[in-house]
């Protein structure tokens, strides 16, 4: 583990195209080991007018763990994307599959002075509207809490407000979330989602990026 911190440091800060990646921060560790890894970068980048998701990804194995380095910077519907067609080529490369692989974000630790990891692997994104079958957790670029059948409410008071509704028949659970937040934005609403929602299911729910 301190092999791969010294190591992001360097590539990160001192690689000879000085392109710096700004990990979100968090003062919650989800994981903080990770063995056998493979480290992915997406840079932000200016190029005239636009906003570029640069991906590098040289360095990936199929059949390693895959830690993303995502810059903070970023909106969402420009990091997604390039998260979906990772994830694609992952699952889709049977040759070299490794069942134990897990996909990870990386984040700064603030408190523990280290990097964090957290796992997404079992994620599905999806860019069009949920269906109204579901039932949905929307999270808006700027607010601290949650929008849940027209209640704003905390974070950690989903699973309690989902289980008080009596329903005919129980919907999917799924977030939605705003894909102009920013990327650490997304981050710190999936490590609290992680502490207090995702742990207590069985199935994790389909995420929504609109």
């Amino acid at each position: 583990m301190k092999y791969f911190s010294i190591l992001i440091i360097c590539l990160l800060f001192s690689c000879g195209k000085k392109e710096d990646v700004l990990l979100p921060k968090s003062d919650i560790t989800i994981v903080k080991d990770v063995q056998d890894l493979s480290p992915i970068y997406i840079f932000f980048k200016i190029e005239g007018k636009d906003t570029i998701a640069d991906v590098n990804r040289k360095s990936s194995i199929i059949s390693t763990n895959w830690i993303l380095n995502i810059d903070k910077r970023l909106p969402l519907k420009l990091v997604i994307p390039e998260v979906m067609k990772l994830q694609e080529k992952k699952r889709a490369d049977s040759a070299h599959k490794n069942e134990n692989a897990e996909n990870y974000y990386s984040y700064a630790d603030s408190i523990g002075k280290n990097l964090a990891f957290l796992p997404f692997t079992k994620v599905y994104y999806k860019t069009e509207k949920p269906s109204r079958e579901n039932f949905v957790v929307y999270f808006k670029k700027g607010k601290k809490q949650v929008f849940m059948a027209n209640k704003e409410i905390k974070i950690s008071e989903i699973l309690q407000q989902f289980y008080s509704i009596k329903f005919e028949r129980v919907p999917n659970l799924v977030f939605v979330f705003d894909k102009n937040m920013s990327y650490e934005e997304y981050i710190q609403y999936k490590i609290l989602l992680q502490k207090d929602v995702t742990h207590n299911l069985d199935i994790l729910p389909v995420e929504f990026i609109l």
